[in-house]
């Protein structure tokens, strides 16, 4: 634990951090509140009923999409299609993906997702499907009632996370253990609110036997007295080996990890 001027400073530097992206969604309270992250109010719905491609920039203005026909699915069920899929460079901003959400958004090459809420994630909110020098930015937002995965990593390249924030999950983000074609891959998470169930959860699950390696800065953990939130879960592929900070690939220290 840390006293109390430096979880103060930690707040500020969140809600300042956030401000200055001129997102203004993440605000935190004294409390250990289940609901410390602000979620937004839609600006109305638009059912989805076939895959939405996007390329360039594509902004929604906080309306809110969710699936029906055949994107109404809501399970774990692999294979589904997702209701956005960007082409690479793609830049999505400022929207709600609602319930039924089947596979949330694909990346087939560098993206960026700036200010997306997850309200009910799916199969998986995100999966990164881009090549070895693919770069994916998740900036601000926040997801919750994902029953497995938030971020499923599958291509190559690196996934950098800020501002954000994750409740009611299992793991915020997954390296592939079992995809045809591996690779070495790379996660940053930065100023993250995580708010524990009580239950075994993961920050981050990455593959120590194909090299990857997962930096955690600022990481704010809510509700988790007892320490179910493992902040990096080492895998052989889909074999677990080992939780904690290293110097190879779960680079972070207990100053980086804050609970609440």
């Amino acid at each position: 634990m840390t006293s109390a001027t430096p979880q103060r400073a930690r707040r500020r530097a969140l809600t300042g951090a956030v401000a200055a992206l001129g997102l203004g969604m993440i605000m935190t309270t004294h409390a250990s509140s289940a609901s410390a992250a602000t979620w937004p109010t839609p600006n109305g719905s638009e059912a989805v009923s076939s895959t939405i491609p996007v390329s360039g920039t594509k902004d929604y203005g906080m309306k809110r999409l969710y699936g029906t026909g055949d994107l109404a699915g809501d399970g774990q069920e692999e294979g589904q299609d997702p209701i956005l899929r960007l082409s690479d460079g793609a830049v999505l901003r400022n929207v709600i993906l609602g319930a039924p959400a089947a596979d949330g958004i694909h990346c087939m090459g560098s993206c960026t997702l700036q200010n997306v809420w997850w309200e009910d994630v799916g199969e998986d909110a995100a999966t990164f499907r881009g090549g070895t020098g693919a770069t994916y930015h998740v900036i601000g937002g926040g997801a919750k009632k994902a029953a497995d995965k938030v971020f499923q990593h599958n291509g190559g390249g690196t996934v950098n996370i800020s501002n954000f924030a994750v409740q009611e999950f299992k793991t915020l983000y997954r390296s592939c253990g079992d995809c045809s074609t591996q690779y070495t891959r790379k996660v940053n998470l930065n100023t993250i609110e995580v708010t524990g169930t009580g239950t075994t959860a993961r920050i981050v699950g990455i593959n120590v036997n194909r090299n990857d390696v997962a930096t955690l800065r600022n990481i704010t953990i809510l509700n988790d007295a007892s320490r179910k939130v493992i902040p990096c879960q080492k895998y052989n592929n889909n074999t677990a080996v080992g939780t904690g900070p290293d110097s190879t690939n779960c680079l972070y220290s207990g100053s980086d990890i804050v609970y609440r």
